[in-house]
Protein backbone atom coordinates (compact mmCIF):
# COMPACT_ATOMS: atom_id res chain seq x y z
CA UNK A 1 0.00 0.00 0.00
CA UNK A 2 1.63 3.10 -1.41
CA UNK A 3 1.03 6.24 1.27
CA UNK A 4 1.84 9.67 0.27
CA UNK A 5 0.98 13.11 2.39
CA UNK A 6 -1.26 15.81 1.78
CA UNK A 7 -1.64 19.13 2.84
CA UNK A 8 -2.48 21.61 5.85
CA UNK A 9 -5.37 23.16 4.13
CA UNK A 10 -6.87 25.85 6.26
CA UNK A 11 -10.47 26.15 7.01
CA UNK A 12 -11.84 29.02 9.74
CA UNK A 13 -9.32 28.75 12.16
CA UNK A 14 -8.35 25.21 11.32
CA UNK A 15 -5.67 23.56 9.53
CA UNK A 16 -6.34 19.92 8.43
CA UNK A 17 -3.66 17.54 7.83
CA UNK A 18 -4.81 14.57 5.14
CA UNK A 19 -2.65 11.42 4.48
CA UNK A 20 -3.74 9.46 1.59
CA UNK A 21 -3.39 5.66 1.47
CA UNK A 22 -4.42 4.08 -1.87
CA UNK A 23 -5.97 0.70 -0.96
CA UNK A 24 -7.74 -1.63 -3.56
CA UNK A 25 -11.22 -0.03 -4.22
CA UNK A 26 -10.87 3.50 -3.17
CA UNK A 27 -8.39 6.09 -1.61
CA UNK A 28 -8.27 5.83 2.52
CA UNK A 29 -7.92 9.84 3.71
CA UNK A 30 -7.28 10.13 7.49
CA UNK A 31 -8.26 13.55 9.40
CA UNK A 32 -6.35 15.19 11.81
CA UNK A 33 -7.33 18.57 12.54
CA UNK A 34 -4.56 21.17 14.73
CA UNK A 35 -5.25 24.68 15.62
CA UNK A 36 -3.26 26.55 13.27
CA UNK A 37 0.30 27.10 14.71
CA UNK A 38 3.35 27.69 12.23
CA UNK A 39 5.46 24.52 13.11
CA UNK A 40 2.95 22.38 12.42
CA UNK A 41 2.81 22.69 8.72
CA UNK A 42 2.69 19.93 5.71
CA UNK A 43 3.64 19.89 2.07
CA UNK A 44 0.94 22.42 0.23
CA UNK A 45 -0.97 20.23 -1.70
CA UNK A 46 -5.24 20.07 -1.48
CA UNK A 47 -6.93 16.98 -0.94
CA UNK A 48 -7.29 15.21 -4.09
CA UNK A 49 -11.16 15.96 -4.78
CA UNK A 50 -13.80 18.15 -3.81
CA UNK A 51 -15.91 15.97 -2.24
CA UNK A 52 -12.71 14.86 -0.01
CA UNK A 53 -11.97 17.94 1.10
CA UNK A 54 -16.10 18.29 1.85
CA UNK A 55 -16.08 14.82 3.89
CA UNK A 56 -12.89 15.87 5.83
CA UNK A 57 -14.38 19.52 6.68
CA UNK A 58 -17.65 17.47 7.53
CA UNK A 59 -16.27 15.19 10.47
CA UNK A 60 -13.56 17.94 11.50
CA UNK A 61 -17.28 20.21 12.27
CA UNK A 62 -18.75 17.16 14.59
CA UNK A 63 -19.38 18.51 17.71
CA UNK A 64 -18.06 15.08 19.73
CA UNK A 65 -14.98 15.12 17.56
CA UNK A 66 -12.13 15.38 20.00
CA UNK A 67 -8.35 13.96 21.06
CA UNK A 68 -9.94 10.47 21.62
CA UNK A 69 -11.65 10.04 18.61
CA UNK A 70 -9.79 9.15 14.82
CA UNK A 71 -11.79 9.01 11.71
CA UNK A 72 -10.56 8.28 8.17
CA UNK A 73 -12.51 7.46 5.17
CA UNK A 74 -12.36 5.86 1.95
CA UNK A 75 -13.86 7.11 -0.79
CA UNK A 76 -14.84 4.67 -3.61
CA UNK A 77 -16.77 7.00 -6.33
CA UNK A 78 -19.77 8.30 -4.81
CA UNK A 79 -19.67 5.71 -1.95
CA UNK A 80 -18.02 6.53 1.34
CA UNK A 81 -16.73 4.33 3.87
CA UNK A 82 -16.09 5.66 7.56
CA UNK A 83 -13.79 4.41 9.70
CA UNK A 84 -11.67 4.75 12.73
CA UNK A 85 -12.48 4.47 16.03
CA UNK A 86 -14.69 7.04 17.94
CA UNK A 87 -15.49 7.27 22.26
CA UNK A 88 -19.01 8.13 21.66
CA UNK A 89 -22.03 6.47 19.64
CA UNK A 90 -22.97 9.45 19.03
CA UNK A 91 -20.07 10.64 17.22
CA UNK A 92 -20.47 7.34 14.92
CA UNK A 93 -23.99 8.49 14.04
CA UNK A 94 -23.67 11.84 13.26
CA UNK A 95 -20.51 11.32 10.71
CA UNK A 96 -22.33 8.74 8.95
CA UNK A 97 -25.63 11.02 9.37
CA UNK A 98 -24.16 14.02 8.38
CA UNK A 99 -21.50 12.24 5.41
CA UNK A 100 -24.39 10.80 4.33
CA UNK A 101 -26.15 14.77 3.20
CA UNK A 102 -23.10 15.90 0.97
CA UNK A 103 -23.60 16.68 -2.42
CA UNK A 104 -21.93 13.81 -4.22
CA UNK A 105 -22.40 10.88 -1.71
CA UNK A 106 -24.70 8.39 -2.62
CA UNK A 107 -24.02 5.93 -0.02
CA UNK A 108 -22.13 5.77 3.36
CA UNK A 109 -20.82 2.43 5.26
CA UNK A 110 -19.93 3.50 8.60
CA UNK A 111 -17.29 0.76 10.33
CA UNK A 112 -16.26 3.42 12.89
CA UNK A 113 -15.40 1.18 15.97
CA UNK A 114 -17.23 2.81 19.12
CA UNK A 115 -14.74 2.47 21.61
CA UNK A 116 -16.22 0.26 24.98
CA UNK A 117 -17.06 2.52 27.65
CA UNK A 118 -13.97 1.54 30.28
CA UNK A 119 -13.20 3.58 33.73
CA UNK A 120 -9.43 2.60 33.62
CA UNK A 121 -9.62 3.43 29.58
CA UNK A 122 -11.08 6.77 30.89
CA UNK A 123 -8.42 7.33 33.80
CA UNK A 124 -5.44 6.42 31.19
CA UNK A 125 -6.41 8.86 28.19
CA UNK A 126 -6.45 11.78 30.64
CA UNK A 127 -3.35 10.96 31.98
CA UNK A 128 -2.04 10.13 28.72
CA UNK A 129 -3.48 14.02 27.77
CA UNK A 130 -2.25 15.28 30.40
CA UNK A 131 1.44 14.05 30.23
CA UNK A 132 1.52 15.40 26.59
CA UNK A 133 -0.11 18.56 26.57
CA UNK A 134 1.43 19.48 30.17
CA UNK A 135 4.93 19.87 28.52
CA UNK A 136 5.59 23.54 27.43
CA UNK A 137 7.14 21.90 24.55
CA UNK A 138 3.88 19.54 23.16
CA UNK A 139 1.26 21.76 24.38
CA UNK A 140 0.78 23.87 20.73
CA UNK A 141 -0.35 20.22 19.76
CA UNK A 142 -3.57 19.83 22.07
CA UNK A 143 -4.81 23.64 21.58
CA UNK A 144 -8.05 24.29 21.43
CA UNK A 145 -10.96 21.69 20.96
CA UNK A 146 -8.74 20.20 18.44
CA UNK A 147 -5.52 18.52 18.64
CA UNK A 148 -2.70 17.30 16.08
CA UNK A 149 -2.71 14.36 18.37
CA UNK A 150 -5.35 11.37 18.54
CA UNK A 151 -5.07 9.12 21.68
CA UNK A 152 -6.86 5.80 20.75
CA UNK A 153 -6.85 3.35 24.43
CA UNK A 154 -8.95 0.53 24.48
CA UNK A 155 -7.73 -2.42 26.99
CA UNK A 156 -4.87 -0.58 27.99
CA UNK A 157 -3.44 -0.70 24.94
CA UNK A 158 -2.62 2.71 23.26
CA UNK A 159 -2.27 4.52 20.01
CA UNK A 160 -1.26 7.70 19.20
CA UNK A 161 -2.76 9.19 15.22
CA UNK A 162 -1.66 12.11 13.63
CA UNK A 163 1.23 14.70 12.99
CA UNK A 164 3.54 16.26 14.18
CA UNK A 165 6.34 18.83 13.00
CA UNK A 166 9.15 16.83 13.08
CA UNK A 167 10.81 13.39 14.21
CA UNK A 168 12.43 15.20 17.71
CA UNK A 169 8.84 15.88 18.25
CA UNK A 170 7.35 12.37 17.78
CA UNK A 171 9.97 10.97 19.31
CA UNK A 172 9.48 13.14 22.40
CA UNK A 173 5.53 12.62 22.63
CA UNK A 174 6.39 8.78 22.84
CA UNK A 175 9.28 9.12 25.38
CA UNK A 176 6.27 11.22 27.47
CA UNK A 177 3.72 8.56 26.77
CA UNK A 178 5.66 5.54 27.67
CA UNK A 179 6.14 7.13 30.99
CA UNK A 180 2.30 7.10 31.91
CA UNK A 181 1.39 3.45 34.06
CA UNK A 182 -1.39 1.48 33.14
CA UNK A 183 0.11 0.96 29.34
CA UNK A 184 -0.60 -2.78 28.13
CA UNK A 185 0.85 -1.79 24.78
CA UNK A 186 1.87 1.53 23.05
CA UNK A 187 2.01 2.23 19.24
CA UNK A 188 3.33 5.12 17.64
CA UNK A 189 1.69 6.17 14.36
CA UNK A 190 2.10 9.56 14.58
CA UNK A 191 3.31 11.15 11.32
CA UNK A 192 5.92 14.25 10.62
CA UNK A 193 5.95 17.19 8.06
CA UNK A 194 9.62 16.85 8.22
Amino acid sequence: MKKKMLPVFAVAALSLTLALAAPQGGEACAISATTAVPAVRAQSQAPTTDLEGTIVTTLLSLPTYGIYDNLFFVVNGSDVTLKGQALYEVTKAEAAKRVARIKGVARVVNEIEVLPPSPSDDALRASLAQAIFGKTDLDRYGRGPDSSIHIIVKGGHVTLEGMVSNAQDRQRVEMVSKSVPGIMSFKNNLRTDK
